[in-house]
């Protein structure tokens, strides 16, 4: 018997997955315990237009990835901080700062996680920072830390 999975199941499929399963098993154990539903005509076209609708969703979200890394790369980002006299920072500029920044400045919202710094940035200078917008899109952000 055909059916749609509902959840991931360890051992049998993913969700949205349609899976050849045992009459006993599909009536028995996934149809009572809401995990399946019968891959009949209805059902299929349910799970189709859901997927379509995942689809649309993922193109718009790639777009407005596009878009924003092309506003990104055409920035140099300035932050102002106190540093001491050989050039080092008092504490640092960290990904959460430099999201904040573009927030308030350009109003571009990049969560902190997706700036992908290794480590905290400690001197005054010019940096290259990786912002990663999408699974396959990257934006690269020219970021300058002045003095005071």
């Amino acid at each position: 018997m055909k059916v749609i999975l509902l959840q991931d199941i360890k051992g049998v499929g993913k969700k949205d997955e349609i899976i050849n399963a045992s009459d006993g098993y599909a009536r028995n154990f996934l149809f009572p315990k809401k995990m399946a539903i019968p891959a009949d005509e209805g059902n299929m076209a349910r799970l189709q237009s859901k997927k379509d609708s995942q689809e649309y969703k993922k193109e718009l979200e790639r777009k407005d990835a596009k878009q924003v890394k092309s506003k990104i790369e055409n920035i140099v980002l300035e932050i102002k901080v106190k540093a001491g006299e050989n050039g080092k920072i008092f504490g640092g500029v960290t990904s959460k700062e430099i999201s904040e920044e573009l927030k308030n400045k350009y109003d571009i919202k990049v969560d902190k996680k997706k700036v992908m710094l290794k480590e905290t940035i400690k001197t005054l200078g010019r940096f290259n920072i990786e912002i990663k917008l999408y699974e396959d899109i990257t934006a690269n952000l020219v970021l300058q830390i002045n003095a005071m």
